[in-house]
Parts: structure tokens; sequence; C-alpha cells
């Protein structure tokens, strides 16, 4: 299992990225989220559950960053919390997500292994 730490929305140099936008910063978030999965041998398709925090009062707000995790884990649909906090640990950061995977848990959907036993 991989269990992630808050990824951020910040570039190569550390720097926050899209300040102000969270929509913008919830695509960097998601980039560096599938760079430190896969560093750990796993893909956004490995990934079992998200928590998505945004620093809002406003739904929209938390709207658009779940939408963005949506899109950027494709037809695989994990289960998510969307949590709106106060503040975020980074100057300026708006969004923050932690996941956890399992390396190679996708799989086409199709009969269990043991379908030609069942009617044994």
């Amino acid at each position: 299992m991989v269990f992630t730490a808050g990824a951020r929305p910040i570039d190569a140099g550390g720097g926050t990225v899209s300040v102000g936008d969270v929509a913008g910063q919830a695509r960097q978030v998601m980039v560096n989220l599938a760079a430190a999965l896969e560093a750990a041998g796993a893909t956004l398709r490995d990934v079992l559950r998200t928590t998505v925090y945004v620093a809002t009062t406003d739904r929209a707000d938390l709207l658009a960053a779940a939408e963005v995790v949506r899109e950027a884990l494709g037809t695989h649909l994990a289960p998510s919390t969307l949590v709106g906090v106060t503040v975020l640990a980074g100057p300026d950061q708006l969004v923050e997500v932690e996941a956890v995977a399992v390396r190679d848990s996708w799989q086409e959907p199709g009969p269990p292994d043991d379908a030609a036993t069942l009617d044994e």
C-alpha cells in the first residue's frame, strides 16, 4: 500500500502556483500526486481513496477542486472526502490532497478468477 502525505500546489522550485485559483492549484496538486505515486511504483489508477482539503468557505471552490480530482482520476472514481478548512500549511495554498493506493490494484471488470468452479 502507498499512503501519501498531502500533495501541495507547488512547482519544482517549491513556489505555490496559481495563487488565488482553486482549480489551477488542484490541477498542480494532482500532477504532484501522480509524481509521488509514480515514485512509489503506483499510478492514479491505483488510488483507493482521497481526502481533498480546500481552504475556503465557498461551496463553489470545494466543488471546483473535487471536479479537478475526478477528472484526474478519469474513469477510475475512487471514494473521496472533501473538506473545507480555514488554512493550509503553505503560503497562498488553497488545495491539498492525500491519497491511499495499492500498486497494480486496477483490473478490467470481469468474472471472478474462480468463476469456472462456481457451476461445479
